[in-house]
C-alpha cells in the first residue's frame, strides 16, 4: 500500500479484552508511532500521531471488555496494516474503502474475513468477489447448545449477519413478505443482543 493512498474503515465493530489493547499499543510503539492514551469509565482512547495528523482510536467499555466503534480515515500504510491485522485477529466486522487514483475498492469484512469485494471506477462498479453467507450445520448445532452469555454473543452476531444477508437478498428479489419476516427476526435478535450485552 502506498502512503499516498487513503484507506477508510467504516462500521467498525471489533471486540477486545485489556490484553489485546495492550498488545496493540505495544505493536504501535514497536512500529515507531508517537502515541498516548487515556481511559475513563466509558471509553479507552488511543491517540496516534501519523505525520501532522492525529488519529484517535476509540474503544467503548462494555463490562470488562472493550468495543472499537466508529469510522477512521488513514493514510499511513503501517497504521492501516496494524488495523487490518486487528480486524482479522479479533474476527471483527468492517467496511474497508481503498482510494487509489480514480478507483475505489470496497471490502465488506465479517468475522475477520472478506465476504464481498467491489471495485468502483467512475460510475462503473463490478463485484470482484462475493462469498456465500450460509451458516454451516455445525455452527447452528453449536448455537443451539450454547447457554452461557459469552458463548451466545458470537453466535448472535453470526445470526444477525445471516439475517442481514437474507434481508439484502429479499430486497434485491423484491420479496416483500420475506423482507417483513426477516425484519421481525432481526428485531428479536437485536433485543436479545441488547439483553446479553447489559
Amino acid at each position: 500500500m502506498n502512503n499516498s493512498h487513503e484507506v477508510e474503515y467504516c462500521n467498525l465493530e471489533l471486540r477486545f479484552d485489556r490484553r489485546q489493547i495492550r498488545d496493540f499499543i505495544k505493536a504501535l510503539i514497536q512500529e515507531g508511532f508517537s502515541l498516548y492514551w487515556n481511559e475513563n469509565e466509558t471509553q479507552f482512547v488511543i491517540s496516534v500521531r501519523t505525520g501532522r495528523k492525529l488519529v484517535k482510536l476509540k474503544f467503548q467499555r462494555i463490562g470488562e471488555r472493550f468495543k472499537m466503534v466508529g469510522s477512521y480515515s488513514i493514510k499511513d500504510s503501517k497504521l492501516a496494516e496494524l488495523l487490518e491485522k486487528m480486524i482479522g485477529d479479533t474476527r471483527g466486522h468492517a467496511v474497508v474503502k481503498r482510494f487509489k487514483e480514480q478507483q475505489i475498492l470496497i471490502e465488506s469484512i465479517m468475522f475477520g474475513e472478506i465476504i464481498r469485494m467491489v471495485e468502483i471506477s467512475g460510475v462503473d462498479h463490478k463485484i470482484i468477489y462475493q462469498r456465500d453467507p450460509m451458516i454451516t450445520f455445525e455452527e447452528m448445532t453449536e448455537a443451539l447448545k450454547s447457554t452461557r452469555i459469552e458463548e451466545r454473543i458470537p453466535v448472535l452476531r453470526l445470526e444477525l449477519d445471516y439475517e442481514l444477508a437474507s434481508l439484502h437478498e429479499a430486497i434485491e428479489d423484491g420479496d416483500f413478505k420475506r423482507v417483513a419476516e426477516t425484519k421481525a427476526k432481526l428485531e428479536e435478535l437485536r433485543k436479545e443482543m441488547l439483553a446479553t450485552e447489559m
